[in-house]
């Protein structure tokens, strides 16, 4: 299948094929004609698999084509609503509809908090036609009377899951019940709890169902591998990666805001040009330092979960996990970053004693085990330091298990890892790009 067949306004594909995209992703060859056909959606989808321009193509057409006799109407309120749960997907949303609508005529704004609001009631005043708004500042928004929703026509759930885990629920019932009661819904989220399926049975009626990224699924472009080693080693066993494999673009993943700023300040210190991004930086800082990864003047962009859920590039080679995630679930959203749109990744994670838990919850997850690889010099030894008493896990949390066995890189005569081997040569993952292009954004 390809855009043409979806029965898209020529505009639309138009900008498609500027982007260099010809074949729709699964969600997208499933979710567009959905859309345009005005029915409510419930989707099952990870970052990475084309689920925003799954949601803006078709959104735009129905826009464009006057779907609806109240779209024809003469006014500044906005028709669409697309609710996010975090600054950095407000701006790549309403970035996906600017690059999509550039040959409509139609008015996007991302209102997020974190920047004044004065500029944002001036656009507002101006007139909008989709717009895309973190909970929070469009509730401010709404309490001074800066923005009208009584015109919605499609509202958009994104990142459902999200929302809840970030404690958003209330704020999203708040959003809801100012809507008008005759709207189209879309609601995607990456896992679907009961929590989620209770809120969207109250949301949506009658939805079209689409699941094509199961919460246990990795692209099979992602070639993922543990290196064993010990927690006082890792800092060192990072440098010694960039430096002896000459990586580029690396997403790597700390668990907590004080670990990602320290272990961004340590790779700077090493001559690999660093930055950290989490919930602590301002709007500007965390900006300017996604376009500079994105520009490829950072070598390593260091993240917490929560502020890596707006970074979305469609060739990102490699991501790291420094340390493993508390829940497993979200090891599938880190790598999911990498492997896109066919293209192959590598994900790298550096686990020590204390991370087995984790590690066995992932590849139960999963349902596989991670080939384990030896850097030597950096060897995990037989006993290691305690770590510091933590909070008690919560019912997510595994038990300890036995050590898994490891084996030595290149005894694998399929091993591709390119990790350091004894002689300290190394080969760079190698990126090639499709003869088709599927569209991921």
């Amino acid at each position: 299948m390809q855009f043409t067949d979806l029965g898209l306004k020529a505009e639309l594909l138009r900008a498609v094929g500027e982007q260099g995209y010809d074949t729709p992703t699964p969600i997208q060859q499933q979710a567009i004609p959905a859309v345009m056909t005005g029915q409510d959606l419930m989707a099952t989808a990870q970052t990475g698999t084309g689920k925003t321009a799954g949601f803006t193509l078709p959104i735009l057409h129905r826009l464009a084509s006057g779907a609806n006799d109240r779209l024809t109407r003469i006014s500044k309120t906005p028709r669409v609503l697309v609710l996010v749960p975090t600054r950095e997907l407000a701006i790549q949303v309403e970035e996906s509809v600017r690059t999509y609508g550039k040959h409509l005529p139609i008015n996007s704004l991302a209102v997020f908090g974190g920047v004044g609001i004065n500029p944002q009631i001036a656009n507002l005043r101006r007139g909008v036609d989709i717009l895309v708004a973190t909970p929070g500042r469009l509730l401010d928004h709404v309490q001074q009377r800066t923005v009208d929703l009584s015109g919605i026509e499609i509202f958009v759930l994104d990142e459902a899951d999200r929302m809840l885990d970030m404690g958003f629920i209330r704020d999203i019932r708040k959003v809801i019940a100012l809507l008008p009661k005759q709207r189209q819904n879309l609601m995607f989220s990456a896992t679907f709890s009961p929590e989620i399926r209770e809120l969207a049975a109250g949301l949506l009626h009658h939805p079209v169902s689409v699941d094509v990224a199961p919460r246990n699924t990795a692209a099979e472009t992602v070639t993922q591998r543990v290196i064993e080693t010990n927690r006082e080693q890792k800092k060192d066993l990072l440098k010694h990666l960039f430096e002896t494999r000459a990586l580029h673009q690396v997403l790597v993943f700390a668990r907590t805001k004080h670990g990602a700023d320290a272990l961004a300040r340590a790779l700077d210190k090493a001559g690999i040009k660093s930055a950290a991004i989490h919930g602590d930086k301002s709007q500007g800082a965390r900006t300017r330092a996604l376009s500079e990864f994105k520009d490829g003047k950072l070598v390593a962009l260091v993240a917490t979960d929560i502020a890596a859920r707006g970074i979305d590039i469609d060739a990102l080679p490699y991501v790291i996990n420094y340390e493993l995630p508390n829940v497993a679930e979200d090891y599938v959203h880190r790598i999911g970053r990498t492997g896109r749109a066919g293209m192959e990744g590598e994900a790298i994670s550096l686990v020590c004693h204390d991370e087995r838990p984790q590690l066995k919850d992932i590849e139960k997850l999963i349902k596989r085990s991670l080939e384990r690889v030896v850097v030597p010099g950096f060897e995990q030894s037989a006993t290691a330091a305690p770590r510091p008493p933590q909070p008690p896990r919560g019912p997510r949390k595994p038990q300890p298990q036995g050590k898994p066995q490891g084996q030595k890189l290149g005894q694998n005569p399929v091993d591709r890892s390119s990790i350091t081997a004894a002689t300290g040569t190394a080969e760079s993952l190698r990126v090639e790009p499709m003869a088709h292009r599927s569209c991921s954004r």
